[in-house]
């Protein structure tokens, strides 16, 4: 059926939420490791003809609900891997929470595509002002407020769709929930084309314009390149933190490091699977030993504990000594934005925790922004896991550290265990978002993963090198660094997030003006 046919079809109350609820899980096709972005723009398309069409809106709500639901379903299933494989919930349990968090995502799109019907059929917006600029932005500050509400989940939101689309060139720009506002245009042009064929010029001037956004290096090469070794230990999660695997785990770590020099040398998150006092004395020592005979650099995922139960998921650093400094100075990055359930405990869900195996699972804070991590003359800011999901934080730093004259990464560096969610497509998505993150920021990402996926990723966000995923191995490659703010590190959210309310403002402008004077 042609994409033209289907938006002109008229469908039921009870026929949209079903459609809808399958366009969302359709959606998913969009995103790595399948990679058909034009897919969801043509869902997208189809969820606001079906929002144009509802009867009220109540039913423009329950639609717009069954698409985000289904979408969020399809995204983020790998969660009951996690919970029940690996934390030992029961099942059905696990489920029902993949089903609720489902739910709780939808409500965001559900909201969005209620203000929607509320423009449509309580002021009368026109179809033009509705499809151009309340839809795209009620869809952009949805995602959004996905992206932060409770600490935020923004895992497969619009815009990561298109590290590889035209769309690309606009995250130095506009960051990823800017490309998510730019493909609800595109899906509003879409369902615009069968009654105003102008529409198409939109199309390609938005397109042809990412293209040309593409060519534009927004930083430039900072020193010399450096040598990385990154590490893929693929320990297997159901006996990563057993007490008979410990030594082992140990043991592979070290050798590994220490089988040949680099600039820096980078284990994934919590790679030593003891909190660092608990170590042998001499581990880290003997690491320290070998970078400095060796003149490399150690990044080295580990928990460290300040106290009685206060516990930090960390990377720390040793860099060679000198003969001004005989002492190692260790490096120290602290993980600060956790993942709920998994690294802290909700208020009154300590039931639900409990209800898993999950070791250390309620870490502290670090703090917002850290200084990255000294590398010859490349300065490397490390982000744990879940964190590289939280561009504009990521910015923060960078922007931050550039406005009090401080040393500004030049590189970023993410090391994570994804071993929780198996073989799934949490992998390639994790991935897809570290893309992103690199060209956001016009820097180069490196990526050591316990089992998947380590690689190095350009500032263009092409994955230059890589491991394939479920393999012992290490990755060496030389990076470059960058310097320079791209417009996004420089206004992070703020510019995109302005520019939805002032269309929401505009197009109720116009509606209230084209009411009083017909």
């Amino acid at each position: 059926m042609r994409v033209s046919t289907l938006l002109s079809l008229r469908f039921a109350p009870t026929q949209a939420t079903v459609i809808a609820l399958f366009a969302g899980a359709l959606n998913v096709f969009a995103f790595a490791p399948v990679g058909w972005w034009p897919l969801q723009i043509i869902t997208l398309a189809l969820l606001f003809h079906l929002i144009l069409q509802a009867p009220s809106i109540k039913s423009a709500t329950l639609t717009g609900w069954a698409y985000g639901f289904g979408w969020s379903a399809c995204g983020v299933y790998w969660l009951y891997i996690s919970m029940h494989q690996y934390g030992g919930m029961p099942a059905p349990m696990a489920a029902l929470a993949v089903a609720l968090l489902a739910l709780l995502l939808g409500a965001f799109f559900a909201a969005a595509t209620g203000v929607g019907a509320w423009f449509q059929q309580r002021l009368h917006a026109s179809r033009t002002i509705l499809l151009l600029l309340v839809f795209p932005s009620l869809w952009l500050l949805s995602e959004w407020l996905r992206g932060w509400v409770l600490t935020g989940l923004p895992w497969v939101v619009s815009g990561y769709a298109h590290t590889g689309s035209p769309l690309a060139g606009y995250a130095p720009l506009i960051g990823v929930y800017g490309l998510g506002w730019l493909a609800a245009v595109l899906a509003a042009c879409l369902v615009l084309l069968p009654t105003k064929k102008s529409a198409v010029i939109l199309i390609v001037a938005i397109l042809a314009t990412g293209f040309g956004l593409k060519s534009i290096n927004w930083t430039t090469p900072h020193g010399e390149p450096i040598s990385v070794r990154l590490l893929q230990g693929n320990v297997p999660q159901e006996i990563k933190f057993d007490d008979e695997q410990t030594d082992v785990t140990l043991t592979l770590y070290e050798d590994m490091m220490r089988a040949a020099p680099a600039d820096l040398i980078a284990t994934p998150e919590t790679a030593l699977p003891l909190l660092a006092h608990q170590l042998p004395t001499d581990y880290l020592p003997r690491l320290a030993e070998f970078a400095t005979a060796s003149n490399s650099h150690l990044a080295i995922g580990i928990a460290v504990s300040d106290g009685p139960q206060q516990y930090a998921n960390s990377v720390i650093g040793i860099a060679p000594t000198t003969a001004s400094r005989a002492i190692p100075k260790l490096y120290r990055y602290d993980k600060h934005h956790l993942v709920p359930f998994g690294e802290f405990i909700p208020f009154g869900f300590r039931w639900f925790v409990d209800m898993m195996h999950i070791p250390l699972g309620d870490f502290t804070r670090g703090a917002g922004l850290q200084a990255p991590f000294a590398v010859k003359d490349q300065s490397v800011l490390p982000n744990i896991c879940y964190e590289d999901l939280f561009g504009e934080e990521i910015a923060n730093q960078l922007r931050a550290a550039d406005a009090a004259g401080k040393p500004v990464a030049t590189m970023l560096l993410n090391v994570s265990n994804i071993a929780w969610f198996g073989d799934s497509i949490a992998l390639p998505q994790h991935l897809q978002i570290s893309q992103m993150r690199a060209i956001e920021t016009g820097r180069t990402m490196l990526r050591s993963t316990n089992t998947g996926t380590t690689a190095v990723i350009d500032p263009t966000g092409k994955v230059v090198a890589q491991l394939k995923p479920f393999e012992r191995g290490v990755l060496t490659a030389s990076a470059q660094g960058y310097s320079g703010i791209t417009p996004y590190v420089f206004v992070g959210n703020a510019f995109i997030v302005l520019l939805a309310f002032a269309l929401l403002i505009a197009a109720w402008y116009l509606t209230r003006r084209n009411t009083n004077h017909p």
